[in-house]
């Protein structure tokens, strides 16, 4: 357990005592890879978590508050959605553990019933965060929310996933941001994987947290480096010398032009265990993810089609609309004709135009319901080009039309 002394927290030792045997092994058979594409790196695959089984790729909605903006779970299953993710970091500080661990953890305080990942909050604490403090013990930090103080290290960073009970916890590292010194980047990397070292140690010997006692929870570990691509491959051979469940590719989508990340991202991807998932953070457009795919990546999440789909932005197979420009006023065809979510089935361009020009939140509501409804078809799209050997055609001739009828539909 998480424990408040003063302006710090600190953690319930005597609750962890109890210690597992298989000090630095794996969950076997956490992920099985089904299929892989004759003529690309993608793949398929299936992720086993104690709230089912996850079809890989797969897109993970962004819940980083315990709920996907704007969004019910009923409307997120009905788009399909087979996991979301929430955030460590902003749970510890609203509403809290005690209160979410009071309602029998995460699941059940939001509701929903299938996976969850966390992240760790690494890079929140890093960004948001103000006055930070780093040591290799951990970091003190002034919550960007009241500016009060909090200390927490890697271990605490596994107490406070515990507690949430995510089917998928994070461990916690530093996020460099781009562009960033090497000195730095090396410094930064060597304190990562220490915390890396003491999260899966500490995750292996420590007691789930009784209010779900069966609960085989999953960590994954989390490749940093910045754009060295020499460093990338010594954190991916360190982590495979601690062992994870699953490995996830950080430090991306910070600032760096698109072909570099995707250089990193696919360089990472190829040094990684073929059955372990891989995940890719924070990344980011359908063009983004398919290159992924493409890669032999396995998990996304992003914030772009909630955050865009409530600035009126909608993703189509044939590009972007950006539904509050005053062509769409007349407009009376639904998003797009062949999407069959419950927005394109019910209200045209021109309503959803008009609800956002009077500020009305059925505007957002309806646009996010679209865009999380594409980027999940998009996946399953993709996962059947796999099954068939086609997914390099399937890429192609959707970045053909995605591109050339970009804000054209």
């Amino acid at each position: 357990m998480i424990k408040r002394v003063g302006d710090k927290v600190t953690r319930d030792k005597e609750t962890n005592l109890e210690h597992r045997t298989q000090e630095h092994k794996t969950q076997e058979g956490a992920f099985s890879l089904i299929h892989k594409d004759a003529n690309s790196k993608a793949r398929l695959g299936k992720l086993k978590t104690a709230h089912g089984e996850i079809n890989t790729p797969v897109f993970m909605p962004v819940g980083t508050q315990g709920s996907v903006k704007t969004l019910s779970n009923d409307e997120l299953n009905d788009c399909g959605a087979e996991i979301i993710l929430g955030n460590a970091y902003h749970l510890f500080l609203r509403p809290g553990l005690d209160i979410i661990k009071k309602a029998g953890g995460l699941h059940k305080f939001m509701g929903w019933n299938k996976p969850i990942l966390t992240d760790s909050g690494g890079y929140q604490v890093f960004s948001l965060a103000t006055l930070r403090k780093i040591s290799e013990k951990g970091v003190e930090f002034s919550s960007h929310i009241d500016g009060r103080k909090h200390f927490i290290t890697p271990e605490d960073v596994v107490d406070i996933q515990r507690t949430l009970g995510s089917d998928i916890m994070m461990m916690f590292d530093e996020c460099v941001h781009y562009p960033a010194a090497r000195d730095y980047v090396e410094q930064s990397l060597e304190l990562t994987t220490k915390w890396a070292k003491r999260s899966r140690e500490y995750f292996l010997r420590s007691t789930p947290d009784p209010v779900r006692p069966t609960n085989k929870q999953l960590l994954f570990g989390i490749v940093q480096g910045s754009t060295y691509l020499d460093l990338r491959k010594k954190a991916v051979e360190q982590l495979l010398d601690i062992g994870f469940d699953g490995y996830a590719i950080g430090g991306v989508s910070v600032g760096e032009p698109n072909g570099l990340i995707h250089e990193v991202s696919a360089y990472t991807a190829s040094l990684l265990p073929e059955d372990k998932a891989r995940y890719l953070m924070g990344l980011g457009t359908p063009p983004d993810i398919l290159e992924a795919i493409s890669e032999g990546i396995d998990m996304f999440d992003c914030v772009v089609p909630t955050r865009n789909g409530r600035n009126g932005q909608a993703f189509t197979m044939n590009g972007e609309l950006q539904l509050r420009n005053a062509e769409y006023k007349e407009d009376l065809k639904p998003i797009d004709k062949d999407c069959g979510c419950m927005a394109c089935r019910n209200y045209t361009r021109a309503y959803i135009r008009h609800l956002f020009n009077t500020q009305e939140l059925l505007g957002l509501r309806l646009v996010s319901l679209h865009n999380i409804h594409f980027y999940v078809k998009l996946i399953e799209l993709s996962r059947g080009a796999i099954r068939e050997n086609r997914f390099n055609d399937f890429m192609k001739e959707f970045l053909k039309k995605y591109k050339k009828n970009k804000e054209r539909t």
